[in-house]
């Protein structure tokens, strides 16, 4: 599988660390940045392009996954979810990464680097990616609905 990472300045070191993790593992990993640490970095363009570039490998009949991480994960997960047709889910514990998976069929992941050890965003990504999707017909009803207001920017009645 192709994953796509990205980070800022706080997720450097965990980005580093998972990419040769899953190099290991067979994975094809395309690091989207930093290169190196700078300190006032800003994540939106590194993380906007990792998710740009889920997408555009998955229209493509790419097996890709994304993974983005920051202090706490959440503003980078803000600028993937500006992607048409990502999903980003914020996850914190096993149990956040395989539901991401099982009930949202999220394609890129969000972990803040300074809210967990390394060996536990490991095992999240792990599991992510292991996951796959329920394919259980509330969950597909619920993500048609997503994709159906970002395309028309209309919400359906509930």
């Amino acid at each position: 599988m192709r994953i796509h990472i990205a980070t800022d300045h706080a997720g450097l070191d965990f980005s580093r660390t998972l990419q040769s993790h899953l190099t290991e593992a067979g994975h094809e990993v395309v690091d989207h940045g930093p290169e190196t640490y700078e300190p006032l970095d800003d994540y939106p363009g590194f993380c906007i392009a990792a998710a740009e570039a889920v997408v555009r490998d998955r229209s493509a009949g790419i097996d890709a996954l994304g993974v983005v991480f920051g202090g706490s994960g959440n503003g980078e997960q803000i600028a993937a979810n500006k992607v048409v047709g990502v999903r980003a889910a914020l996850v914190w514990n096993e149990s956040t990464a395989l539901l991401a998976r099982q009930h949202n069929d999220a394609n890129v992941i969000s972990i803040g680097a300074r809210q967990h050890t390394v060996e536990e965003a490991i095992g999240f990504i792990d599991s992510f990616i292991a996951e796959p999707f329920s394919h259980d017909e509330r969950h597909v009803r619920r993500i048609g609905q997503i994709a159906d207001y970002e395309r028309s920017r209309h919400s359906a009645d509930a």
